[in-house]
């Protein structure tokens, strides 16, 4: 069966961690040597992939035939990628891809049979359907996701576990493309997660696009063409804003050399304007984290420490406001690019059948997202979204929440799932819908609705008949964005027939 593993599956980098004989987790090296993998896949004419640094230099040359940030798509049913042979990508398809080659290169290292259990990590902001994305790349990837772990949880698992530390924490989880923040406390060999919060869709990506805009600019104000008007010149000026980005976390200044339609110049960024452009980016991770320790009614003098998670945690403007906000310096929750990763490890030791590696640590998770139905509200007669588990509530969940028909001789109901806490039908996300017929009941009729999360945030529902005191149907929320069993067969024999380099 081979050794269960831990995939950090990142937006820009990923990582893969296993236990050693003495528990400890370790980071697994690619078969390049390296420790991290970019999450890159390049796609070429005869159909072979390259995952990993070779793709992510082919993406400068060839940006049309290679997918970076996929992550930012899971549980999208509209985004779809043409490959060069032809073949139409989703992406739970490239992520599979990424994953293959991570597999492959533990496979190789480890030498001494296949890898098959798994634990992956997502955003804890990762609704219900970026989940099942998450998890269907999995199984198209040959593996057996053992779990879906939240990744702050799984930084503080891997840093608890190895500081064998008590105290509140908070964990400051700023990626390539997501961002998450999450309050847990850990006492006696349990980590109990308090409330999380999060954007999808802010990481160091965003600070790369404000930079991309800002030397733009100028090379125009320089006398240079539109940097975004070709698609070659867009990437060589992505890769250039990121390698800025990252010298100005070590120094003061950088000089950007840029050269299109026979313009060359060399530009000077600073790191006060680089702050100076990306400030609201960094205020909307603030807001969120000085919010969330309010809803928890917390003061900051409960927080013991402040843990960086992240590569993006890394520019100096993150650390000295989170200094400003609590009144201490945050702490680096070890390396904050491997870190996701050894705490997966350390789940995976505990989730694989058969296995003895359990980590010295319980973890108890909460919800990230609030799960409800929309009905008529019997006192306004308006559709108003009822919310049956709301968000942080501890996992695995289970609640119910009663209605009633509204006509005599109803004979169906349509179940519409959301996610969101907002009374408002508009500001909440529906997830899924089912139609369901019922006996043809006078108008008042009972009818029970059961909403249930599982470890993964995975969501199930229930309806019973109160009036018959049963059953009616059991289902999972479906939708556009899920693939269907056939689907996930097709792109796993896809996958299995695909040369991953």
């Amino acid at each position: 069966m081979g050794r269960p593993i831990g995939i950090d599956l990142g937006t820009t980098y990923s990582a893969v961690s296993m236990l050693g004989e003495d528990g400890t987790p370790t980071i697994l090296p690619n078969r390049e040597g390296g420790r991290i993998t970019p999450s890159v896949v390049y796609f070429q004419d005869d159909g072979s992939v390259l995952v990993g640094e070779m793709a992510k230099r082919s993406a400068a040359v060839n940006p049309l035939d290679t997918v970076e940030w996929v992550k930012r798509h899971m549980g999208n049913p509209d985004w779809r990628f043409e490959a060069p042979n032809g073949v139409v990508h989703t992406p739970e398809s490239v992520s599979a891809l990424i994953l293959k080659r991570l597999k492959e290169d533990a496979e190789l290292y480890l030498g001494d049979g296949a890898v098959r259990d798994v634990v992956i990590t997502v955003p804890a902001y990762f609704d219900d359907a970026k989940r099942r994305a998450t998890k269907d790349a999995g199984r198209i990837a040959g593996l057996n996701v053992l779990r879906v772990l939240n990744e702050p949880t799984a930084a503080a698992l891997a840093f608890g576990a190895e500081k064998e530390r008590d105290g509140t924490f908070l964990v400051f989880d700023l990626g390539g493309g997501t961002f998450d923040v999450t309050v847990m406390n850990i006492r006696n060999g349990v980590l109990d997660v308090m409330g999380t919060d999060g954007l999808h869709e802010l990481g160091g990506k965003d600070w790369d696009d404000r930079v991309m805009i800002w030397l733009n600019r100028e090379f125009q104000a320089a006398g240079g063409p539109d940097l975004m008007a070709t698609f070659e010149d867009e990437a060589m000026l992505r890769d250039r804003s990121e390698t800025a980005k990252r010298t100005l976390s070590q120094a003061l200044t950088t000089k950007v050399p840029l050269s299109a339609g026979g313009v060359t110049r060399t530009l000077s960024l600073t790191r006060d304007t680089f702050e100076e452009i990306t400030s609201d980016l960094l205020n909307q991770a603030r807001d969120m984290t000085i919010s969330l320790v309010e809803e928890l009614g917390l003061g900051w003098s409960h927080v013991d420490q402040i843990l960086l998670v992240g590569g993006s945690t890394r520019m100096p403007a993150v650390p000295r406001m989170l200094e400003v906000v609590a009144g201490r310096k945050p702490q680096v929750a070890g390396n904050p690019d491997e870190v996701v990763s050894l705490g997966a490890a350390l789940q995976a030791g505990l989730e694989a059948p058969g296995r003895d590696d359990t980590p010295p640590l319980v973890v108890k998770d909460v919800t990230s997202q609030g799960l409800g139905v929309i009905a008529l509200d019997a006192d306004t007669g308006q559709e108003r979204n009822f919310t049956i588990i709301p968000r942080n509530t501890k996992i695995p969940a289970k609640r119910s929440e009663g209605f009633s028909t509204v006509v005599d001789g109803q004979t169906e109901i349509n179940i519409r799932v959301t996610q969101g806490d907002d009374d408002d039908p508009t500001y909440v996300k529906l997830i899924g819908t089912q139609t369901i017929e019922i006996p043809p009941y006078p108008k008042g009729a009972p009818i029970g609705v059961e909403y249930a999360y599982d470890i993964d945030q995975i969501v199930f529902i229930s309806v019973y008949d109160y009036s018959a005191q049963t059953l009616i149907t059991s289902f999972e929320v479906t939708n556009d964005a899920n693939l269907s069993a056939d689907d996930i067969d097709d792109a796993h024999d896809d996958n299995r027939n695909t040369e991953v380099n």
